[in-house]
């Protein structure tokens, strides 16, 4: 399961989201696990509604962090008890210290048992907001 992912305030609820680009203007699809008026169900279990960016009161980019051994991360994948981490640092020299496999430059990376992980927390970006459009 991917630990990253958007999220939309729209009509006062908070969804699962992603951007969908049309021609004029971006849209967002929101997703929700109950039925919900103009939804459409696309399988079971998820509801799915295409809206205009602009009708969102805001559109974040929702990443999921947390310290191992002291350092700051991004989980990327969780899966059998354990997290995929990336390395939010920026020393090289801390990065193999940790163990960590090199991706590609500047890019670290190591599965962890996730009960090592501490400070699990979301992260938002912001993308649009009332202070903020699109």
């Amino acid at each position: 399961m991917s630990r990253a992912f958007y999220r939309a305030r729209w009509r006062g609820a908070d969804y699962l989201a992603s951007p969908e680009p049309h021609p004029v203007e971006l849209w967002v699809r929101l997703r929700s696990p109950e039925p919900a008026d103009g939804f459409e169900e696309v399988e079971p279990g998820c509801h799915v509604r295409a809206v205009p960016a602009a009708e969102c009161a805001a559109l974040d980019f929702v990443t999921v962090e947390c310290r191992w051994r002291g350092e700051p991360f991004q989980v990327r994948e969780e899966r059998d008890g354990q997290v995929l981490l990336e390395y939010l640092g920026g020393s090289a020299l801390t990065a193999r210290g940790l163990g960590l496999e090199r991706i590609e430059r500047g890019v670290y990376r190591l599965w962890v048992p996730s009960v090592e992980v501490e400070d699990l927390g979301e992260r938002a970006v912001p993308l649009k907001g009332d202070d903020q459009p699109l």
